[in-house]
């Protein structure tokens, strides 16, 4: 799953056109893991996103599902650009479980995608790291990106250097540190 996140970085950041996020794990042969499995592929036709929609629909399915479900058809939604429907499903998937980190980091980044409301982005983001999302990395770099967006230059380096301190064999973040010069203070 990391790889999927890293290209989503990219995408956000300018430097690729992947769009993939963190997909949500789903238990089980149902269509809530055929949901999940054509998120984390990056299989985002029609007919996936139907899967997604029968999963969500379906009564029997537990409730953790139903969120994850949510989840990956917003993540089949951005592959296909229409960040509207997986603003919606990150918005349910919320609405649905509060602590859903994954659903808050995936909202974050679709609106970073739109380059939309970085102050937003930054408390959706932050969500995501106090609810543990399994991508720390991805949502410091995000955070960091809107906070530059924001023209917050000094909160948009720690949070990026915050990346690279999480994952240092991810290069995005490492390179973006190299566009700061810190000038007295700490700096390190």
């Amino acid at each position: 799953m990391r790889g999927l996140s890293i290209v989503a970085a990219l995408a956000v950041a300018g430097f690729a056109a992947g769009t993939a996020h963190a997909a949500i794990s789903v238990v089980g042969n149902s269509t809530a893991r055929t949901c999940y499995e054509s998120a984390l592929n990056e299989r985002s036709r029609p007919s996936d996103i139907r899967v997604c929609t029968q999963a969500i629909e379906d009564r029997l399915i537990t409730g953790r599902d139903r969120v994850a479900s949510h989840v990956n058809r917003g993540i089949l939604h951005v592959q296909n650009g229409d960040y509207g429907r997986a603003i919606a499903d990150y918005d349910r998937a919320i609405d649905l479980d509060s602590s859903e980190p994954e659903a808050y980091l995936n909202k974050g980044l679709a609106l970073l995608h739109q380059r939309e409301n970085p102050s937003e982005i930054v408390a959706l983001l932050t969500a995501a790291i106090e609810y543990g999302t399994r991508e720390p990395a991805l949502a410091y770099y995000g955070r960091g990106v809107a906070h530059e967006m924001n023209g917050d230059i000094s909160s948009a380096y720690y949070d990026i250097r915050r990346a690279t301190d999480i994952d240092p064999e991810w290069d995005v973040p490492a390179r973006d540190l190299a566009r700061f010069r810190v000038v007295g203070g700490q700096g390190g």
